[in-house]
């Protein structure tokens, strides 16, 4: 049990795709200057994570080796159209902001990534807790960096006034160095809770 737990908390902290591997980077500036944006890239990036996670896994002893990244990319691209309608439908006003970033998830460099590093190598359950843990590392980070720099940059939460209005909003917040600043800063703090875990010298 505890070895699964490990595949899950290993993707959140250890190996958060974003703080510590570094990719992903472009869609986390992107959504992040706003907590509604970031929970419905998760959502999406759930959408497409797990079950891809999934399906490779169950495929991957007759997937051939020579073709395998082609069938990676037609099945995240499934899975990404199927993510893209349902937030369209549903989540309309904040799908029409982040579309295209929803869109481009088929090219996410997390989701192929664990496809091939992951779920290709291994069992169906493993894999859909790979994709469970990554879905959470991402989710995380996109919205701690959302609340700080919209509540920040804005004044508000999820659209909802916070601050008072005399608060005067700091621009920069919701402008993509503020993203960069908020990704360092949440980098060093993980680096340096897993030194001192001894995780890392």
């Amino acid at each position: 049990m505890k070895k699964k737990l490990d595949i899950i908390w290993n993707a959140i902290i250890p190996n958060n795709p974003v703080l510590i591997i570094s990719i992903g980077l472009c869609s986390t500036i992107a959504v992040s200057n706003s907590v509604q944006s970031a929970l419905l890239m998760t959502f999406a990036f759930a959408m497409v994570q797990i079950p891809s996670n999934i399906i490779v896994s169950a495929m991957r002893k007759i997937i051939p080796n020579e073709i395998r990244v082609p069938i990676f990319v037609t099945v995240i691209a499934a899975f990404t159209t199927i993510a893209a309608l349902i937030s369209q439908a549903y989540f309309n006003a904040v799908y029409q902001i982040i579309k295209l970033y929803i869109l481009l998830v088929v090219v996410n460099c997390i989701i192929i990534g664990r496809a091939e590093a992951f779920a290709y190598q291994n069992g169906i359950f493993d894999s859909f807790l790979d994709g469970v843990g990554n879905t959470i590392g991402y989710g995380l980070v996109l919205l701690t960096i959302a609340v700080v720099r919209e509540l920040i940059g804005k004044g508000a939460l999820a659209g909802i006034q916070i601050l008072p209005d005399s608060y005067q909003p700091m621009l920069l917040m919701v402008l993509p160095p503020s993203g960069f600043i908020m990704i360092g800063i949440l980098t060093g703090a993980i680096e340096t809770y897993l030194r001192k875990k001894g995780g890392k010298k």
